[in-house]
């Protein structure tokens, strides 16, 4: 069972295995090469010569990653996705609950959702009070009296 042709075919099942380790998406296609020289080897038997089998496997690596690697590498490894989501401004637009007093200018405290933020404002707010974010700026939230 160990004929030439299988060989290639075990060398281009484990190339493409060594795929899932090494990064790049690269060994994927020599892999290909030569298991596509192993089956060609086992369809022409021994016209097919050591000489021709290498040669074949140069031809269909560079043809392989030339002509497939652009397209598959779109299918497996997927494409950059915008979202509409602005992380740094979440929170603005919410509505907050004032845990300690604002006193401008000095800083108090909110419950928005589930945590306690930093919270700025124009206007002394008591405690109690529904706010709205109107701004962040890092951990501190700026806000207006609903």
């Amino acid at each position: 069972m160990l004929t030439c042709a299988w060989l290639w075919i075990y060398a281009g099942t484990a190339l493409m295995l060594l795929e899932l380790i090494a990064p790049g998406f690269i060994l994927c296609f020599f892999g290909l090469s030569a298991a596509t020289v192993g089956v060609l080897r086992s369809a022409f038997g021994e016209a097919f010569s050591p000489t021709w089998q290498l040669a074949a496997f140069s031809v269909f690596s560079i043809l392989y990653i030339v002509l497939l690697r652009q397209y598959l590498k779109k299918v497996f490894v997927g494409g950059k996705v915008e979202t509409k989501t602005d992380f740094d401004n979440e929170s603005v637009g919410r509505i907050g609950q004032v845990t300690t007093a604002i006193n401008p200018p000095l800083a108090g405290r909110i419950l928005l959702g589930d945590a306690e933020w930093t919270a700025e404002a124009d206007e002394p707010i008591a405690v109690g009070a529904n706010v709205r974010v109107v701004a962040q700026n890092n951990l501190t939230m700026r806000v207006e009296k609903v």
